[in-house]
């Protein structure tokens, strides 16, 4: 059965893998994205409604959220997958890196998911939330502390949310350590990030489709963060 499922940050990595998964499974695929890359084009020619947003922006976000509440009327999935990653030294300023990542990680995707509620109730089915947050949602970093926090964030809504939408709407996160590399990652990078966790590998983006896939399926799983770290908590 097709759905429609809405993804935030759908321009590179795990976001963009999602889309093109979804869209092959032949489900109707709404897509948020801050910069314009080549993958943009890509997903339009696949059938991926696209919408540009800069979620540190509120004047875009209210545009957007007015946009998705004009042109549909039921949403089966909301995939919160934008992420900004920036460190503590950014040359922005403290109190900019602070903003701009709880905006993104945490005010976007409030916003979102309470003018999105009404899309997402189907009495016919549950339907899903899920947040994509991260390993350090739970262990801290000495390094990206702002970003740890508004991660941290995003996993306690988690559970509001899934409160407060039951029981029609599932509300679940996923908190990935490792997935997959940059391109330019050197050979000593890769193994000493590999070398933190049990498995030594890195993931995969399949790992965090199987995840969706499973929550999605699922009756009886809300409010929960599923960890896909590869055993990086007993290292």
């Amino acid at each position: 059965m097709q759905k429609t499922i809405l993804i935030t940050g759908v321009g590179k990595r795990i976001g963009l893998y999602l889309a093109k998964a979804f869209l092959v499974r032949g489900h109707r695929v709404i897509g948020t994205y801050r910069s314009h890359y080549p993958s943009i084009d890509a997903l339009t020619e696949l059938g991926a409604e696209l919408y540009p947003c800069d979620f540190t922006d509120q004047t875009q976000l209210e545009a957007l959220i007015q946009t998705l509440a004009q042109n549909y009327q039921q949403l089966d999935a909301v995939i919160h997958n934008a992420s900004l990653w920036l460190s503590d030294d950014d040359t922005a300023g403290i109190d900019q890196v602070i903003a701009q990542m709880m905006k993104v990680h945490v005010y976007a995707p409030y916003q979102l998911n309470l003018a999105l509620a009404q899309l997402l109730q189907n009495p016919e089915t549950m339907t899903d939330i899920i947040h994509i947050t991260d390993y350090v949602a739970q262990k801290g970093s000495k390094k990206h502390i702002a970003y740890a926090a508004s991660k941290a964030a995003l996993e306690n809504m988690t559970l509001s949310f899934a409160a407060k939408l039951a029981p029609q709407v599932k509300v679940n996160a996923i908190a990935p350590a490792l997935i997959c590399f940059n391109e330019h990652d050197d050979a000593a990078y890769r193994e000493k990030a590999k070398a933190k966790s049990l498995l030594a590998r890195e993931g995969g983006e399949v790992e965090v489709l199987e995840a969706i896939d499973y929550l999605m399926r699922s009756q009886y799983v809300t409010g929960r963060s599923l960890a896909l770290d590869g055993g990086r908590h007993l290292k």
